[in-house]
């Protein structure tokens, strides 16, 4: 029997390195077991978000969006340049820099904490107990007092369009392109197939997303999505919805995709195509059999508000967990649990994660959508706002989206924002605060805003939400 420890993760991904650091810093005797290996062979951790997800697909998505800033906008903007262009694989090395530097500061991060970092792939062999494999095939048994599995996720393959070398490929496999498709087939209008889609539209690339619902982003507010929608096709993405792929054949080294729409059975013909529609939990393996932990039908580890699972002492969190897989969601549940091991008292409002797509302009929310209020029995009060009544919008060239706040008529409780935008990423945050405090639409019009800011846009839609907005006609009347 190897070393006994207080607290065993399982996966340093952005909810288990979280959870390992906390529970250090509050004084437990803490491992974190991972086994992913960068292209050196030597292990990684950030899990999917610092590898092959959040952070390098967002370096290519600010590189191209200046790209085609500097390419579009700067002369208009009274900046003169040359003709602009872009080296693909130096974008990809930048890329592959910053994952490494992020990847090793994590490490550093263990190190000054006083975690121990575990290499190999670990599992759950009972209540108290981590086996370890290592990559030579070494198996060891550790104990702990608590576990917490927080394994993550990985893509969704599809039997119609099987993995095929470096043609029909997943998100990992797209951030991965070291010269521009000609013409890019994506599978999936989600988040990240959105994302992907728009690093290659920017770089020339004749992109088509096939998308099998026939609404756009239905989790986000219906004005909103609409509007995005408008946005992306108007910088050159076909996003057919009510695309159901039926099947996919390469051919000299091209991809036929073969779909249904409305019209009937389609077919077309790209040099790459990504496959996103969905990600899955990573859980095979990591609870061994007679390990009492219940997992649902679709794979996920069965755990309470609080993130403890069916077995006492063990704990999941996460993407194998339910819940929105966002990196956000899995570090404030590693933080929950890490205080609830160490006897603290720890929750987590789920009513106020916030979502964003790194498109530009970028989409935002939090809480719900305006039908979504209704179908739930509120009566609503909306306030919108473009960015195109925005002076900083304006100086910014920058006046594509609006914002959008959700209150409850009775109460006046903001419900949810929803905002399309430059930066909606970073102004979501004023949402999200609103909602954990349980904020009226009029606290959020009373507050002061710095002004020219973008965020100017979140206070009019507030401000709008009663019919008071200041920088756009108000059809309401005015109370």
């Amino acid at each position: 029997m190897a070393d006994k420890f207080d607290v065993i993760v399982i996966g340093a991904g952005p909810g288990g390195y979280v959870a390992a650091i906390r529970a250090a810093q509050l004084g437990l005797k803490t491992a974190c077991v991972e086994k992913w290996q960068d292209k050196q062979g030597k292990v990684a951790h950030g899990g999917t978000c610092l590898n092959v997800g959040c952070i390098p697909s967002k370096a290519l998505l600010e590189t191209t969006h200046k790209f085609v800033e500097a390419r579009d906008d700067f002369d208009e903007l009274g900046i003169v340049g040359g003709d602009v262009s872009m080296d693909v694989k130096k974008m990809m090395a930048r890329k592959d820099k910053i994952v490494k530097n992020l990847t090793g500061g994590i490490s550093g991060l263990f190190k000054a904490n006083g975690v121990t970092a575990i290499d190999g792939t670990g599992q759950v062999t009972g209540n108290k107990q981590v086996e370890v494999t290592d990559f030579d095939g070494k198996k060891t048994t550790y104990e702990a007092d608590s576990i917490v599995v927080a394994a993550g996720s990985v893509p969704v393959e599809i039997p119609p369009t099987p993995m095929t070398e470096d043609l029909i490929v997943d998100s990992t496999g797209a951030l991965e392109f070291q010269e521009t498709p000609e013409r890019l087939g994506v599978i999936g209008a989600g988040v990240i197939g959105l994302e992907l889609g728009s690093v290659w539209n920017r770089l020339g690339s004749e992109v088509t997303v096939l998308e099998a619902m026939d609404t756009f982003l239905p989790m986000v507010d219906g004005t909103i999505a609409k509007e995005t929608l408008k946005l992306l096709k108007k910088q050159g993405m076909d996003i057919r919805l009510g695309a159901k792929v039926s099947g996919s054949e390469v051919k000299d080294k091209e991809v036929v995709v073969k779909y249904e729409d409305a019209d009937g059975e389609q077919e077309q013909t790209f040099d790459k195509l990504i496959v996103c529609v969905g990600r899955k939990p990573y859980t095979e393996g990591v609870i061994a059999e007679g390990v009492e932990v219940e997992l649902d039908e679709r794979g996920f580890v069965t755990v309470d508000d609080q993130c403890r699972t069916s077995v006492p002492g063990v704990y999941a969190i996460g993407d194998c967990v339910r819940g929105p897989m966002l990196a956000h969601k899995a570090s404030d549940e590693g933080i929950m649990v890490a205080d609830i091991i160490a006897g603290q008292k720890a929750e987590m409002n789920y009513d106020a994660i916030p979502s964003v797509i790194y498109i530009a302009p970028e989409l935002a929310w939090v809480g719900i959508t305006e039908q979504e209020a209704k179908d739930q029995g509120f009566e609503v009060k909306t306030g919108t706002f473009p960015f195109a009544a925005s002076g900083r919008a304006m100086a910014n060239n920058a006046t594509e989206g609006s914002a959008k706040v959700i209150a409850d008529a009775d109460t006046d409780r903001v419900l949810g924002v929803h905002i399309v935008g430059q930066h909606a990423g970073e102004m979501i945050a004023q949402g999200v605060i609103a909602m954990e405090f349980g904020s009226s639409a009029e606290d959020l019009a009373l507050t002061c805003y710095a002004h020219p800011t973008m965020s100017e846009a979140v206070h009019e839609a507030a401000l709008a939400v009663d019919g008071h907005a200041i920088h756009m006609a108000n059809r309401k009347k005015r109370k």
